[in-house]
């Protein structure tokens, strides 16, 4: 696994990737992260210099998709399932958990909707802060609840 540090306006990111893709993007407190150990750091890895050029033009209203490949293969096939309806979500738009399970089918996996979408580890990349309460209230962001309103914020900025 390579990677490289990438200082975003909402902290430090560490963005991974595998030989198939783009692998990983992760808070400097990022609840399930594992740790980078054995990984080699790579400023050179095409895969990560074009996530770390698409994260900049996000993060400056240049980008509302992001066409980095993608590696999802550490998530089970419910993950990828969920992490694929996550993508669907569009730009500065939000979705419940309910009609996440709704979306994919499963309207009585709402928990596990849940603990999929709390899993994802592509933050931002595939936008699982797009994910509130049905209620509306901000709910559980491995990268802390801070960063999902930022970004939540900047994306209701750039959509206008």
């Amino acid at each position: 696994m390579k990677y490289l540090n990438y200082q975003s306006t909402v902290g430090q990111l560490l963005l991974a990737a595998s030989e198939r893709g783009l692998s990983g993007v992760y808070f400097e407190n990022h609840k399930h992260f594992k740790g980078s150990a054995g990984w080699q750091e790579d400023e050179s890895d095409p895969i990560l210099n074009q996530a770390r050029q698409q994260l900049q033009e996000y993060f400056a209203g240049q980008r509302q998709d992001f066409d980095v490949p993608l590696d999802l293969s550490a998530g089970t096939e419910f993950q990828q399932e969920v992490w694929a309806a996550l993508r669907r979500i569009p730009f500065a738009q939000t979705s419940s958990y309910l009609a996440l399970a709704q979306g994919i089918e499963r309207p009585k996996a709402v928990r596990a909707v849940g603990a999929a979408n709390g899993r994802n580890p592509l933050s931002i990349i595939v936008p699982c802060h797009r994910v509130i309460a049905s209620n509306g209230a901000l709910t559980g962001y491995a990268g802390g609840l801070q960063n999902k309103e930022a970004l939540l914020m900047l994306e209701r900025k750039f959509s206008k």
